[in-house]
């Protein structure tokens, strides 16, 4: 197996784009599984997305099989694919093979919350979130401080010889 430089900063040529995937060590391509949430997932938990596990329920955006929804079966974190309950690619024979999707072409609808520290993961990471009108109401604050602070700062210009 190849190792992986880890003094690779970016290229813009494909190929070393996806030799960097391949090659990735395994807790960077964890990374990789993260999946974009439903909208009204997202403004519940504060989170654009977050990482998929098993009984997940997603919906497919691209695709032969886009539109169709199903509960995640399988995760292949070493080839970075996800495999869902009834989306089966049908071979010549008539024989079904489960199809292998990539987390950038799916959206969570349904989260699994039976694991407890996702959930308190989620909740806390949520509660911390602050909302937009929020944000703008502190900013406000801010900002007469602010106007306040810089009245009283003199700038001295230095001349150039």
């Amino acid at each position: 197996m190849a190792r992986l430089v880890t003094s690779w900063k970016s290229s813009t040529q494909p190929r070393k784009q996806r030799k960097f995937r391949y090659n990735a060590p395994l807790h960077l391509k964890q990374k990789f599984m993260h999946v974009h949430l439903a909208a009204a997932l997202r403004q519940k938990y504060g989170r654009r997305d977050i990482q998929i596990k098993r009984e997940d329920k997603v919906k497919i955006l691209r695709g032969q099989f886009k539109g169709k929804e199903g509960k995640v079966s399988r995760l292949s974190l070493m080839r970075g694919k996800i495999y869902v309950t009834g989306i089966e690619n049908i071979k010549k024979d008539g024989s079904k093979l489960p199809a292998a999707l990539v987390a950038s072409n799916l959206q969570i609808i349904e989260l699994n919350l039976e694991d407890k520290k996702r959930k308190q993961k989620l909740e806390i990471y949520g509660v911390g979130k602050k909302s937009n009108k929020q944000k703008l109401e502190i900013s406000g604050a801010n900002k007469d401080k602010l106007e306040k602070s810089t009245k009283n700062i003199t700038v001295e210009k230095k001349e150039s010889k």
